[in-house]
């Protein structure tokens, strides 16, 4: 059994995910997806893991969003591209378990993933 948790230590959510899993014993491995910038490829499964489109991925409020890329017109590769190329856009904390994932906003989403 893998899990993993994709995790910003500036993000409140993502820390307060990183604590739950704490407290509940469970073993992780932490990506620091900032510092370890994930492929188009792994972004690729995560979405599929997430059952997500792209763009529902995407931290729209980010500065970079709203002044590159909000209003245009682009297709899940350019979206997956934009991840890749800005990490600060994909949403946190994301928690990998048993080829299974979710988005942990709320933070609480993760403990009915590992439960």
């Amino acid at each position: 059994m893998s899990t993993q948790i994709y995790h910003n230590p500036r993000c409140r959510k993502s820390r307060e995910a990183l604590k739950l899993l704490e407290e509940n014993n469970i073993d992780f491995e932490i990506i620091k997806y900032l510092d370890e910038v994930p492929s188009e490829l792994e972004l690729k499964a995560l979405l599929k893991m997430l059952n997500l489109q792209p763009i529902e991925l995407v931290r729209k409020n980010e500065k970079i969003w709203k002044e590159s890329y909000k209003g245009k017109t682009l297709s899940d590769a350019d979206v997956i591209k934009a991840m890749h190329e800005y990490p600060k856009l994909i949403e946190r904390p994301i928690l990998v378990h048993n080829s299974k994932a979710v988005v942990g906003r709320p933070p609480e989403k993760i403990l009915d993933l590992i439960a």
